[in-house]
């Protein structure tokens, strides 16, 4: 690109035409034409630059570099094809002479990565100002101070080393209102202290109640230096955070690798939380209508709280602090129970140390205090409501503690590209990352929700909304507010340059030593970088520690769906009786809709009974058969295992007489004490799984019946054996009988990892998730033997049966290969069979090793862990509070207005409004009359004559004819002033003839020695510059 170099005629300094100094002299609206950052060595389009903005998952200069060069190569291919296509044409056709075609030029080179970062920040230098005001202008009444050291290693140059923490201090919003790099983090802090409390006054704005800090919250005696810090704040009330001071407790455990330590996190967030008991009740009846909608009916509530998980409590549940004299207590209990032989694992190893731990809570027994709710201070902000279960949920936040400060630093860390920065490039990425975050929490603060408009550019929202309100009546982005005026804060880099009293170099745009160092960035190709976002509350810990189940610690993504039995959400009436699938069969086997009810006529519940709409009840002796009972014309005796005890004897009658035994099993019995014994039969009968899911004695009925099969040398089922294997499935209840939902291998948006996005994908979830699956030999998806209790319950006595592996020759053959050897005949045996499959549901996966051993491996963790519980005394896992919690803030519809605006350097539009100079030219031109009347007249230029000027005649308006006679002048008088005629000969020619130059002198004259400068005298002269010798 070629462009301009403009030469001021005073001070003869050079300015590109596009530069920055240049470009500010025009109004907005014509400074957006010029779309070229142009600096002294580069240039780029703003489209590429606005992409290089949004520091997001895997948004890098690296990844910007390779979509660039693709998109070149791609235009330049193309080009060249469509070139090379045009020629082959013709080098084709006929012609006498041969054709030659020069090659095409070379496509043009895509700079590197140091070239995107230096264009990327001159852009940030020419809204430096709006990016400071914008941070300076950021207030809360809860704040939350905490410090890193991560961010200070990429600080590079003169300025590497002499930075040794970053502190940063945040709202209850999450936006950051100060963000300083310090040589100390104690004494260091004072001047950005006294700074924020300038802020507050200077504004007008009321001054917080809250400060939430990692340390220093309290002293023995007297006032704390932290408190004396923020001395302008006198009301201001400092609380330490308590997952710090759960962290510190922490400290006392042998290992956090201890069988007992997540129970122990668990129950010391619970000596010091209590939850909102209607938030509780209404979030547990959602669950409940949730559950029953897979299914899963005769829930307890107990039932219901294992299956809640922490970021649904965390979202929609709201909890306070227990009080200083109860959560002493709490804990006192809580160690006390832990710190014997009750705490130790199955190896004898403890889960503290008594001596470490004992110091750790006689120093931190202060902070009880510390970590206490203020009382009438709304920690929780309602931001919104959702619907789960048919039920309406609220949505909250909480501003309790500084994780919000902790996720921010952990993104700050990619706010910077790269490994090092020097402080130029520090600054201007620190300064562009806190406007961007700030901006965007600011956004979701509002009730108004998110808008479609997203834009950063305070001056352009400004202006629109200016010009839309003076020609609509409104704003155009109503949710924008000007800033308050920058209040001179020293920020990031200004703050230690000023502790180490060195000066930062003057951040103009145009400045040569600012275009140099912001060009100073490393060659090295960097990796994508991404964003991991710090969303959960860090003391709201998993409930199912108390019984986890084996599923919990697979790595499948579905968080929402912990239990084995949720993967059953498939409805009963999508899965209709087996005679409705084929005509032959079901006269052998009748449905079990006949002679087996739903699980809610069987047993009648923990606590109620439930009947769905349309459920007839039938009398209580035509819900099951006697033992005893059999039909005289039977052809296969349908049996029970053997091994199985209490197992139903039936029969299966024949087609013949099918109709007969139908209706022999729907009249009622003669007896009602026989009806009394089958139910009170049954009910013994009746077992439930360790998530008290009743039915599971038919579950392993079944397993164990095809677990027989495993020896059957033949590769098919007897029609006997598959009316045993449909009367067996028969028995189940309604939720074994659903069909088997597969754990999703695929996350809609995958926050970390190598494969991790940006953005939500726009495709269809799965589609490409098999990559991620665990695939076995055949190449199928493998899934987790604890998807259903059928297969579980089949691997548990496949696993019980092979404990070791076998000899075989010099090798061995594992005992899971035998394990899996055995399931694959069994399954192949069932989904072999047409009667099975037609007759029942039966879905038995497919197993590898991978996923046997990983099921097999934390079913014995999880049921070494229930034996290590039994027996200790520990506190509830969801404590309910008494009196309800104080009521949540609701979000502001708009924004504050700043109290002392920001002034946005608009310039009012001149286009147009140039002086024109005047030519002459061949048209008539108006004359003024001098006199009492002044009329434009019309001059009518006669005929040129080369000796003699005729009369000049002017014709009025009126029709009045003046006639004007010229005088002449003499040639050699100077000083007078011209004859007012028009010359003739120039009104023709159109130019005004141009004076003649007659030099008086022979050459001009030296001042330093006097003579001409001339090249005989030996004067020089080089690009504006005289050499005298």
């Amino acid at each position: 690109m070629v462009t301009e170099t403009l030469t001021c005629t005073k001070c003869r300094s050079t300015h590109v035409s596009w530069s920055q100094t240049v470009l500010s002299q025009l109004d907005l609206v014509h400074r957006s034409e010029f779309r070229v950052i142009l600096t002294q060595k580069f240039a780029c389009d703003i489209r590429v630059i606005r992409l290089l903005r949004e520091r997001g998952l895997g948004n890098s200069p690296t990844m910007m570099l390779k979509q660039l060069r693709e998109n070149h190569t791609e235009e330049w291919l193309h080009r060249v094809a469509r070139y090379t296509t045009e020629c082959v044409g013709f080098l084709q056709g006929p012609g006498l002479l041969p054709v030659t075609f020069p090659e095409p030029p070379e496509p043009a080179v895509v700079p590197s990565c140091k070239w995107l970062l230096s264009v990327y920040s001159q852009d940030i230098l020419t809204r430096l100002e709006e990016i400071k005001a914008r941070i300076t202008s950021t207030y809360g009444s809860i704040l939350k101070m905490d410090s890193t050291r991560k961010i200070t290693k990429k600080l590079a140059g003169t300025a590497k080393g002499t930075a040794l923490w970053l502190t940063s201090v945040g709202n209850e919003n999450g936006q950051i209102l100060i963000s300083v790099l310090t040589a100390q983090e104690g004494a260091g802090l004072d001047m950005m202290a006294a700074n924020l409390v300038r802020r507050y006054q200077q504004a007008g704005v009321g001054p917080p109640v809250l400060l939430y800090v990692d340390c220093g919250c309290c002293t023995e005696s007297g006032e704390t230096k932290l408190k004396a810090r923020f001395s302008g704040w006198p009301d201001l009330t400092v609380r330490l955070d308590i997952w710090h001071f759960m962290r510190r407790l922490a400290l006392g455990c042998t290992t956090d690798a201890h069988q007992l330590y997540p129970i122990f996190m668990s129950r010391l967030s619970t000596c010091i939380f209590e939850w909102d008991a209607a938030d509780l009740a209404l979030l547990r009846e959602a669950k409940r209508q949730q559950l029953q909608s897979q299914g899963l009916s005769f829930l307890t509530d107990a039932d219901v709280s294992n299956h809640l998980t922490k970021d649904e409590l965390a979202l929609h549940c709201r909890r306070r602090t227990r009080g200083e004299g109860t959560t002493t207590q709490l804990l006192e209990e809580l160690l006390l129970g832990l710190i014997g032989n009750g705490g130790n694992d199955s190896l004898g190893v403890p889960l503290f140390d008594r001596e470490r731990m004992e110091h750790i809570l006689r120093v931190q027994r202060k902070h009880i205090k510390c970590i206490q709710d203020m009382p009438g201070v709304a920690l929780y902000i309602k931001t919104g409501e959702l619907t789960k279960g048919g039920v309406r949920l609220p949505t909250y936040r909480c501003a309790r503690g500084s994780t919000s400060l902790e996720s921010f630093h952990l993104h700050l860390n990619r706010f910077i590209p790269g490994t090092s920065a020097n402080s130029v490039n520090f600054q201007i990425y620190l300064l562009e990352g806190l406007h961007r975050w700030n901006q965007d929490r600011g956004t979701a603060a509002l009730g108004t929700g998110p808008s479609a408009l997203r834009s950063y550019s305070g001056d352009l929202l400004h202006c629109v909304n200016k010009n839309f309100e003076k020609l609509f009546g409104r704003k155009m982005v109503p949710e924008f507010y000007p800033t308050s005026r920058y209040t001179g804060e020293l920020i990031g880099m200004q703050y230690l340059l000023q502790q180490t009293g060195q000066a930062l170099q003057d951040m103009h745009p145009d400045s040569e030593e600012i275009a140099q160092l912001i060009e100073e960035h490393e060659d090295i190709m960097e990796e994508d970088e991404g964003f991991s976002d710090i969303r959960d509350d860090p003391t709201v810990l998993d409930l199912g520690q108390n019984h986890p189940g084996p599923q919990q610690n697979h790595p499948a993504p579905q968080q929402n769906h912990p239990g084995p039995q949720q993967n059953h959400p498939a409805p009963q009436q999508n899965h209709p009786g087996p005679q409705k699938n084929h005509p032959g069969p079901q006269q052998n086997h009748p449905g079990p809709q006949q002679n087996h009810p739903g699980p809610q006529q069987n047993h009648p519940g923990p606590s109620r009974t439930i009947l769905t709409s349309g459920t007839s009840t039938l009398a209580p002796s035509t819900a099951t058969l006697a033992p005893s009972r059999t039909t005289p014309t039977s052809g296969i005796s349908i049996r029970a295992p053997s091994k199985t005890t209490g197992a139903l004897s039936r029969t299966t009658p024949t087609p013949s007489t099918s109709a007969q035994a139908s209706a022999a099993e729907i009249l009622p019995s003669s007896s009602s004490s026989e009806a009394s014994v089958n139910k009170q039969a049954e009910e013994e009968e009746m077992a439930v799984d360790d998530q008290n899911i009743p039915g599971i004695q038919h579950v392993d009925r079944l397993a164990e019946y095809l677990v027989d099969l495993r020896d059957k040398t033949s590769l098919c089922l007897s029609n006997r054996q598959a009316g045993e294997i449909v009367a067996l499935w028969d028995n189940l209840e309604e939720v074994d009988k659903q069909r088997v939902v597969y754990a999703a291998r695929h996350q809609d948006r995958i926050l970390s990892g190598h494969f991790r996005t940006p953005k939500k994908p726009s495709k269809t979830p799965g589609v490409e998730s098999t990559t991620r699956c665990m695939l076995g030999a055949s190449s199928a998806p493998a899934q987790w033997p604890d998807c259903c209790r059928l297969v579980e319950s089949i691997f548990i006595r496949l696993c019980d049966l092979h404990r070791s592996p076998v000899r075989k020759g010099k090798g061995a053959i594992s005992r899971w290969s035998i394990i899996l050897r055995d399931y694959t005949k069994i399954r192949q045996l069932v989904v072999g069979n047409y009667l099975v499959i037609q007759g029942t549901q039966i879905k038995l996966v497919q197993v590898n090793q991978t996923t046997l051993i990983t099921w097999h491996n934390s079913r014995q963790k999880n049921q070494e862990l229930s034996v290590l519980l039994q027996g200790t005394a520990l506190l509830p896992a969801l404590p309910e509070s008494d009196e309800p919690l104080q009521a949540a803030r609701v979000l502001p519809a708009v924004p504050t207005p700043a109290q002392h605006e920001h002034q946005y350097r608009l310039l009012e539009s001149t286009a147009g409004q140039a002086r024109q100079r005047q030519k002459a030219s061949s048209l008539p031109l108006p004359i003024l009359l001098k006199g009492r009347a002044k009329r434009s007249l019309s001059i009518t230029p006669p005929a040129p004559a080369p000796a003699l000027q005729p009369q000049v005649s002017f014709v009025t308006p009126t029709g009045q004819t003046v006639c004007y006679v010229p005088v002449a002048f003499p040639a050699a008088i100077q000083g007078t002033t011209p004859p007012t005629v028009i010359p003739v000969a120039t009104l023709g020619a159109g130019a005004t003839p141009k004076r003649l130059y007659r030099r008086t002198v022979e050459a001009n004259t030296c001042k330093k020695c006097g003579q001409f400068r001339t090249a005989e005298t030996g004067h020089s002269q080089y690009r504006g510059r005289v050499f005298c010798p």
